[in-house]
C-alpha cells in the first residue's frame, strides 16, 4: 500500500523580494492608500521545471509572538479581499519565465474610516506525474510513504482609508548573552492607533568613548491593528568593545527605507563594565 502525502509550508515573507518553492515575488507586500485602485505582482519561476501556482486570498489573525492564526470564520468587516479582484487565480510558469498577477480595488464610496487587511497566497500545485512514469512494482507486504513537500508564499495585501495613524514605543529591553560572540536582545513594541506599523529594527551600540556601531538588524518588521504590542527578540553582535568597555544600546524602530526611513521610535539601556 502506498501513501501520498501533502505537506503546505506557508511562509511570511519579510524581504523586498523572496523566493521560496522557486517563486520568487516582488513586491511582497501591497498597500492601497488615497486614489490608488491598481497594483501588480511579478512572479517569477527561478527553478528548472515548469511550475503551477494556484492564487487566492487568505485571513490571518496576528498574535503578539509575531506568529499568524489562519482565521476559518474572520471578521469580514476588516478583511481586504471583498474590495480587491485578482487576476489571473492560475499561472503557469516555465523556467526562468515572469508573469504579472493584477490587483484592482474596487472600494464602496461609504466604506468606513479603517485599515483592512488579507493575504495573498501562491500555493504550488502538485506535481502530476506522466502517465509513462505511473507503473511501478510496489511491494505489496510493505507500507511505503512519499512526501511531497507543497510549498506556499503569503503575503498582506493592505487597505487604508480614511486618516490613519499610530505610534509607537519600545520598552521591556534586557540582554542576555549566549556565547563570547553573540547575546539575545529582547524588547515590546508598543502599538496604539487605527494605522498598522511596518519597518526595520536598528540596534546600535554607544561607547562612552568612541564611535557608534551597529551590532544588530532586522528588515520588514510589521504590527498590525488586532494586537496592542508585539513581544520580539533579535541576536546581536557582542563586539570586542562592548565587552570591555561602559556604553549604551540604542534600539531604533525606523519606517522602511521606501517609506523615508524615519525614526518612529527608540529605547536605550546602559552597560556597564
Amino acid at each position: 500500500m502506498k501513501k501520498n502525502i501533502a505537506l503546505i509550508l506557508i511562509l511570511f515573507v519579510t524581504l523586498v523580494a523572496k523566493a521560496q518553492g522557486d517563486l520568487l515575488i516582488n513586491p511582497i507586500r501591497v498597500v492601497f492608500e488615497g486614489q490608488e485602485q491598481n497594483a501588480n505582482l511579478n512572479l517569477t519561476n527561478i527553478g528548472k521545471d515548469t511550475a503551477v501556482y494556484l492564487i487566492s486570498f487568505l485571513n490571518y489573525k496576528m498574535l503578539e509572538d509575531g506568529s499568524f492564526l489562519q482565521l476559518d470564520k474572520p471578521d469580514t468587516s476588516y478583511c481586504a479581499d471583498r474590495y480587491l479582484r485578482l487576476f489571473p487565480r492560475k499561472v503557469v510558469l516555465p523556467p526562468n519565465e515572469s508573469q504579472t498577477v493584477r490587483l484592482q480595488l474596487r472600494k464602496p464610496a461609504n466604506l468606513k474610516q479603517a485599515e483592512y487587511r488579507s493575504h495573498i497566497y501562491f500555493r504550488a500545485e502538485k506535481e502530476k506525474t506522466p502517465l509513462g512514469m505511473r507503473d511501478q512494482k510496489i511491494d505489496s507486504t510493505k507500507m511505503a510513504v512519499q512526501i511531497t513537500p507543497v510549498f506556499g508564499i503569503s503575503i498582506p495585501v493592505i487597505i487604508r482609508n480614511g486618516n490613519l495613524t499610530n505610534q509607537l514605543s519600545i520598552t521591556n529591553t534586557s540582554l542576555q548573552q549566549l556565547n563570547d560572540t553573540v547575546s539575545k536582545l529582547s524588547m515590546t513594541i508598543n502599538r496604539t492607533g487605527n494605522k498598522s506599523a511596518y519597518g526595520n529594527i536598528r540596534v546600535e551600540f554607544q561607547p562612552d568613548k568612541g564611535q557608534k556601531s551597529e551590532i544588530g538588524f532586522v528588515n520588514g518588521l510589521g504590527i498590525y491593528p488586532e494586537i496592542p504590542l508585539r513581544n520580539f527578540s533579535l541576536n546581536i553582535k557582542t563586539t570586542n568593545i562592548m565587552r570591555t568597555t561602559s556604553g549604551k544600546v540604542i534600539v531604533r524602530f525606523l519606517n522602511s527605507s521606501e517609506d523615508g526611513g524615519a525614526e518612529l521610535a527608540r529605547s536605550e539601556f546602559v552597560l556597564k563594565k
